[in-house]
């Protein structure tokens, strides 16, 4: 149970970490650009997409191997230019409460799984907000990078990313390092 209450509770402070983050530092707008011609642009994806999703171009079909002729041509586009990928949804909202609900929950879960890691283990409240923190790191190495490696994501986007990933769990930590349980030192 302890477990559980801690996990909530440094949910709750990531969560507020993330919302101050986001709105009050300039970490929320790191990297962020408005597209040049922004109106030709989306009556053009209004126009040509229709369905929601992730869209990486130039595009290949990946449900088959490419014929050699295929992949040249492919390949062609990729060295011209230009490569992306696109999160298209066709409506949104500014925020919904149902983002912020989800984001909560994912926070709180995220948390409950750091509460059992910390629970596992013998250490005094330094080295668990410590342990804490470089999960966040962990989180940040092992997702953001290979956003910036692959997908061209921009490095001021990836060290706000950073800061909220490693931010967040210090704070997340040092209330994880009072609450969650400890293992005893003989078993």
């Amino acid at each position: 149970m302890r477990t559980l209450i801690a996990g909530i509770v440094a949910g709750v402070v990531v969560f507020v970490w993330g919302a101050v983050s986001h709105m009050l530092l300039p970490t929320g707008s790191m990297g962020l650009q408005v597209l040049p011609g922004e109106d030709a642009v989306i009556a053009a994806l209004r126009q040509n997409v229709t369905a929601p999703g992730v869209y990486f171009f130039p595009g290949a079909d990946m449900s088959r191997k490419m014929t050699p002729e295929e992949e040249r041509v492919w390949t062609a586009k990729l060295t011209q230019g230009p490569v992306g990928l696109l999160v298209y949804r066709t409506t949104g909202s500014p925020l919904s409460a149902r983002q912020l609900v989800i984001e909560l929950l994912s926070n709180i879960a995220a948390a409950i799984v750091a509460a059992i890691v910390l629970s596992r283990t013998v250490a005094g409240y330094g080295a668990r907000v410590v342990i804490t923190t470089l999960l966040g790191l962990f989180a940040w190495l092992s997702i953001s990078v290979s956003y910036w490696n692959w997908y061209g994501f921009s490095q001021p986007f990836e060290i706000a990313e950073l800061i909220d990933q490693v931010g967040g769990w210090l704070f997340g930590g040092l209330v994880l390092g009072k609450l969650a349980p400890t293992r005893a030192a003989n078993g």
